[in-house]
């Protein structure tokens, strides 16, 4: 299918598979899209901007670039800022279309209903969640009801506002969203006054029921005053996009004591405190579409907002718009300028940067004769037999994914080849085969699963959905690295336990990304740990940093058994033993801020005789380093801090002081292309791995 995908200042029109359906996702066969010209122009021409301008619009993402060479040099760093560049990302936001398919949590969309969706871009087919989708009233067309997100944007402008009948508000730009407030503010009874530097579209808020008119904002301040008696207006819903401080300042001066001025739009925010303290005015941000937007309880778990005391959440703006739309009481046909079909996308965004004949609203077409596409799956290239290497299926293309494991696997080139990724979002894995140069991309599991060529299924998806796939990528016969964890609660790893206890022959390999004991530091703590007489008291600390508490982390397992499953694999490997008890507290937080799953002290008492106690956190500082550990034994200790430095004291220990973590992520895939190729035994022994696993729920669900 095509899919319009942003790269360097240019919308391009790429060939991506068709997306897999979610749970509470709905698949839908694009009949129409709507570019919207100034937020869609805006993302355009910011991903053509140099590296150095964009590292002045956003600190934030220097910082990150600072804190990756703080933690893992230079190089890396730089090959995670020109991935991101490089990747690209996909555009718009706003379309109409037909149900193909609904996921299993899905209540009220089915099968050939005709809707229309926020939130997702420019492709033949897209998958939705059901909050951000609502049917399309009958006598509404596919072309206008694909306007339904601008529609949306206006309508929780004019929520925002507040007003109500006969009073008087001022819209400041009278753009696509613009022009919509003014008919909105209308049909609600709503006397409205525009301000807007271009004529034309000040002729079309005219026509809409604009009382007044006028192309300077300073001079929409006197007629303001005097249209409204020298009152001020009750509110002012700002939908232009600026860097000038100087429109909204003077939105501001428009209104009266103690109204309300609505940014919907972009605005420099160079606030003078003199116009808005001696009026009181109230300054509120429009957010989107509405409640929900940004949600992910709401948007990707389906959890609505009760009505009684939500009246209007993002799905409900939609449909009122569409309701509106169908009656007539909101026209849009001339504001449509331009049609293109998805085919000329590239056109269609070369014409938004003419400077005359401007489109206003661009509506893109897609065939709505064709059967639905079946192809998940798309061949990048074809590479010649490589023998002796490890033909490698990554499953779940994510950050985590880009920045370490396919990076890892490239320098890795001698021992593994890339032979196909898949992901459920079709863009994410075209853009990431061609990067990391895989042979073939899908959106199906099944297609690697019965791919005879692939002999490694890499796995790093969500938490939640390790065991399910690892399972069926066993039982499919592939040998299976899974990221951490294996299985987020007991009944997922008595699944592969059972997978291993009735296979006899031919047991696939299974190993979990617990790199920790794979780090040339920790190889040689090793060397002297196991020169011991006695056992060891080992202490960790691993200062987590804090995760809000809606993130989808907290929902999948947990962070003692997503992450701090790290540290037990290591304390089980320095000690080679099995644990024989396993003693936690955790803390009790004050308020909502913080949880007590992760934040939690729990000491392993080992059948060896060792003991390790391990101080995982979420309340500590960023300016500590992450993890911190301390051996002690037979009259020796041991410093190992952040992976970055290791010092011996009482015994003769290689110290190493390094600019970077080295936490065994490289180490790791050598260990199992190893194993791999020699058929040797698993690098990380299966006991092990289910141990591990078992003891991080015995902390999360005891504690």
């Amino acid at each position: 299918m095509i899919q319009a995908i942003i790269k360097k200042g240019k919308v391009l029109g790429e060939e991506v598979p068709v997306p897999e359906v979610t749970a509470n996702g709905i698949k839908i066969k694009t009949v129409n899209s709507c570019i919207s010209p100034g937020t869609e122009t805006s993302i355009v021409i910011n991903s053509g901007k140099s590296l150095i301008q964009r590292a002045k619009e956003k600190p934030e993402k220097v910082t990150r670039v600072l804190n990756k060479i703080k933690n893992e040099g230079i190089k890396s760093a730089y090959s995670m800022v020109m991935n991101e560049l490089g990747l690209g990302s996909p555009i718009g936001y706003s379309l109409s279309g037909i149900v193909t398919e609904v996921g299993k949590d899905v209540k009220n969309i089915k099968r050939g209903d005709f809707v229309a969706t926020a939130g997702s871009g420019h492709a033949e087919f897209v998958v939705a969640p059901e909050n951000l989708v609502c049917k399309i009233p009958k006598n509404l067309s596919f072309e206008y009801a694909s306007t339904v997100a601008l529609g949306a944007i206006a309508m929780q402008g004019v929520r925002r506002a507040n007003l109500s009948l006969g009073e008087r508000c001022v819209v400041v730009g009278t753009g696509v969203i613009g022009l919509l407030v003014i008919q909105l503010l209308k049909a609600a009874g709503i006397r409205v006054a525009a301000v807007e530097p271009d004529t034309e579209k000040l002729k079309l808020a005219e026509q809409f029921g604009a009382e007044i008119i006028c192309r300077d904002s300073s001079e929409a301040v006197k007629f303001v005053s005097q249209w409204t008696g020298g009152n001020g207006a009750d509110s002012v819903i700002f939908t232009a996009s600026t860097q000038s401080s100087e429109p909204l300042s003077h939105s501001f001066q428009m209104c009266k004591k103690k109204g309300t001025v609505v940014l919907v739009g972009v605005s420099g925010m160079n606030i003078k405190r003199s116009d808005i303290y001696v009026k009181e005015l109230d300054f509120k941000i429009s957010s989107s579409y509405g409640p929900g937007r940004y949600d992910k309880t709401y948007e990707e778990e389906g959890v609505d907002y009760p009505f009684p005391y939500v009246r209007w959440t993002a799905k409900r703006n939609m449909e009122e718009y569409l309701r509106l739309l169908a009656e007539g009481k909101i026209s849009i046909g001339n504001l449509i300028t331009h049609r293109f079909d998805i085919e000329n996308i590239s056109e269609a965004y070369e014409r938004l940067k003419t400077k005359s004949e401007k489109p206003l609203m661009v509506i893109l077409n897609y065939k709505k004769d064709v059967e639905e596409l079946k192809e998940n799956k798309i061949i990048l290239k074809t590479k010649p037999v490589q023998k002796g290497k490890i033909k490698v299926a990554l499953v779940g293309a994510g950050g985590f994914a880009k920045s370490v494991h396919l990076p890892n696997l490239e320098k890795l080139n001698k021992q593994f080849s890339l032979k196909a990724i898949v992901n459920k979002t079709g863009y994410t894995a075209k853009a990431f085969g061609e990067h990391f140069n895989a042979e073939y991309i899908t959106t199906d599991f099944n297609e690697i699963l019965n791919d005879n060529e692939v002999d490694l299924v890499m796995i790093t998806t969500r938490h939640d959905s390790h065991a399910e796939l690892t399972l069926k990528a066993l039982q499919a016969g592939k040998n299976v690295f899974v990221e951490k964890p294996l299985a987020t609660n007991q009944e997922e790893l008595e699944l592969i336990k059972n997978f291993y206890n009735s296979a006899k022959t031919n047991k696939p390999l299974l190993m979990v990304g617990f790199n920790r004991r794979f780090s040339p530091l920790i190889s040689e703590i090793k060397k002297h740990t196991d020169a011991r007489i006695n056992p060891m008291v080992i202490h960790y600390r691993m200062n987590a940093g804090f995760i809000p508490l809606d993130h989808w982390v907290h929902k999948s397992g947990g962070r003692i058994i997503g992450e701090a499953c790290h540290i037990i694999d290591l304390m089980n490997y320095l000690t080679g033993a099995k644990i024989k008890s396993i003693s936690c507290e955790e803390m009790t937080p004050a308020n909502e801020k913080y949880s007590a799953e992760d934040n939690k002290t729990f000491t392993l008492k080992y059948d060896d005789g060792s003991i390790a106690t391990v101080s995982y956190f979420a309340v500590g500082s960023k300016g500590l380093p992450k993890e911190y550990m301390e051996i002690h034994f037979d009259g020796k200790s041991v410093i190992l801090d952040d992976y970055k430095s290791l010092k011996g004291f009482g015994l003769k220990m290689k110290e190493v002081h390094s600019d970077f973590s080295r936490k065994g992520h490289f180490e790791e895939l050598q260990a199992l292309a190893e194993a791999l190729n020699n058929k040797s035994d698993f690098p990380i022994p299966l006991w092990d791995l289910f141990q591990t696993t078992e003891a991080t729920f015995l902390i999360s669900e005891n504690c």
